[in-house]
């Protein structure tokens, strides 16, 4: 009967605002779920707040395992096991999947959002810095989508010249402003693979330039070096780190501790520099 009372006395006594009592006295609206669905789904489950559409395949194999990509999740699982026990371990990574799932399609906003209409006057960042195309045909071809150094201005800014016909199309443009990135890249790979690896005592052979989707680098226990030419557009800093990350598997080939410690003794700031690489958005070329 308090309660009641209570209630009856608040709405003879409502404020002169556009605030209704009644209203706020309701329970909220259900959040609405979030909804993430591989494009080649076949199953799907509630998570929490999320309903997520999976792919997913049988095969020889001992475990249930999964797989978040930018497609989505997977979900492999040995011939033998019941679907009520992929039901079962799909809820028990519940948060994982969820999770992760959010942060793929997060980064995967970022690159919508970087990416570059190539034209003249197109922006990209060279080493944390941003670079602005021109075309500039006076100077001809030396070859298919030729490209003239970049230039700075008294002002600091930069301009790469694109040997390229004004009614160049995009992907020309692309590929002209590409072939000096990568050309670019290579010079300074092999540049700072050259001056960390007497620190970390170790000898590369071979420099190989990725364009891997997810992968910045890798490394054969032969010495050769996989790099990925995007990290061009990052500042020196998160580059000598993979750098560095890649010539200490040289020495450890694995992710153990002995490993970071070996990666902190010549980068001390590496995590923060780690974080870098998956915070800031690289543009799509």
């Amino acid at each position: 009967m308090r309660g009641l009372l209570q209630f009856t006395l608040d709405l003879f006594n409502v404020p002169d605002t556009d605030v209704d009592p009644v209203a706020d006295a309701l329970p909220p609206s259900p959040l609405p779920r979030a909804r993430f669905v591989h494009p080649h789904a076949t199953r799907e489950a509630v998570l929490g707040h999320a309903r997520v559409g999976y792919e997913f395949t049988r095969g020889k194999r001992r475990t249930i395992g999964f797989v978040v990509d930018a497609e989505g999740l997977s979900v492999r699982a040995p011939r033998w096991v019941t679907l009520r026990d992929v039901d079962a371990a799909v809820q028990e990574k519940a948060d994982w999947i969820v999770r992760k799932l959010a942060e793929s399609q997060e980064r995967h906003a970022r690159v919508e959002a970087s990416r570059i209409e190539w034209k003249d006057g197109a922006t990209f960042p060279f080493l944390g810095e941003p670079v602005v195309v021109q075309l500039d045909p006076r100077h001809g071809f030396k070859g298919i989508g030729a490209v003239l150094e970049a230039e700075v201005d008294a002002n600091g800014a930069r301009t790469l010249r694109l040997a390229v016909a004004n009614n160049a199309n995009p992907d020309q443009i692309r590929d002209a402003a590409q072939a000096w990135l990568t050309r670019q890249a290579r010079r300074l790979f092999t540049e700072r693979l050259d001056a960390y690896a007497p620190k970390l005592g170790v000898r590369w052979k071979k420099l190989s330039l990725s364009n891997a989707a997810t992968r910045w680098g890798s490394a054969s226990s032969d010495g050769s070096i996989r790099l990925n030419w995007r990290l061009i557009h990052f500042r020196l800093p998160v580059i000598d780190y993979v750098v560095a990350h890649e010539l200490s598997h040289l020495r450890v080939m694995d992710h153990s501790q002995r490993f970071w410690d070996t990666v902190e003794s010549v980068v001390p700031d590496y995590q923060q520099l780690r974080r870098h690489l998956k915070d800031e958005s690289i543009p799509r070329l």
